[in-house]
């Protein structure tokens, strides 16, 4: 799945910056990241502040094999899986995050679609490259409810496995199958209603 993307991602492969840059540069972008991941101001300015100090104590091992904003990423991704396992508890007895707004099930008990999903008109794999579609999916990712998009995030974005998934969720792995298939979901259709639908495309024509 590719990363969220930010205005400083065009940086060069191999360039390097004066650390003292680093705050006005990738800040802000390290800042939204953090904040989708964990929604809440001090945490994701925490997350941030030991990320860039994790990074200037290990400035001496990039290698420059990636952009400085990927390398940034790659630390700030692994502060907020620690984050995550420091805060790791249990969902309130008979809540379950897969149930949020649920409404009527997308499949009947035949397993067919009760409303099937709209078409995708166009080329996704170029839609993909246009900032204002990820300043959509950005959207769309924030309003996962938090038990879902953590699973979606930690299985999909940082490519953790499902059994360490579940240990860091305290969750079961029919629990997480839920929750992947919950994220999905959603995000069909905020993209469905935000990007791909005929609505979204013909408002961004006018």
């Amino acid at each position: 799945m590719p990363e969220i993307r930010d205005g400083q991602a065009a940086m060069s492969v191999g360039a390097a910056t004066d650390p003292e840059a680093w705050v006005d540069r990738y800040g802000d972008g390290l800042y939204r990241y953090a904040l989708l991941r964990l929604r809440s101001p001090d945490l994701a300015a925490d997350v941030v502040q030991e990320t860039f100090l994790e990074a200037l104590r290990g400035r001496g091992s990039f290698a420059g094999r990636s952009s400085e904003w990927t390398w940034l990423v790659g630390i700030l991704r692994h502060k907020v899986v620690d984050q995550l396992r420091r805060a790791r508890r249990e969902p309130p007895a008979g809540e379950d995050p897969c149930t949020e707004g649920r409404g009527e099930p997308p499949f009947g008990r035949r397993g067919h679609w009760r409303v099937g999903p709209g078409a995708w008109r166009g080329d996704p794999s170029r839609e993909i490259e246009s900032r204002e579609f990820w300043d959509v999916f950005g959207r769309c990712l924030s309003r996962l409810p938090q038990g879902i998009a953590d699973a979606f995030f930690l299985r999909e974005l940082d490519e953790l496995g499902a059994a360490e998934v579940q240990e860091l969720l305290g969750i079961t792995p029919a629990n997480l199958w839920k929750r992947l298939h919950r994220a999905r979901m959603l995000l069909r259709q905020c993209l469905e209603s935000g990007w791909f639908g005929p609505r979204a495309k013909s408002s961004r024509r006018s």
